[in-house]
């Protein structure tokens, strides 16, 4: 988090440990930002992100 403060980073992940404490987290599906927001904030729209945290996200 010190390398990061004051800095523009792009951090593409699958762990979403590792962005868990950006300022906005991005969620793309098919090269769109399908979803937008704090780890908080996306986390109570219930969407992709929330489905991927909370392990609840099927393969179709």
């Amino acid at each position: 988090d010190k390398l990061m403060k004051g800095r523009t980073v792009f951090v593409i992940a699958h762990r979403l440990s590792t962005i868990r404490n950006s300022d906005v987290i991005m969620v793309l599906d098919q090269g769109r930002i399908i979803e937008r927001g704090s780890h908080e904030e996306l986390l109570k729209m219930k969407g992709i992100y929330y489905q991927l945290y909370t392990g609840g996200f099927e393969l179709e």
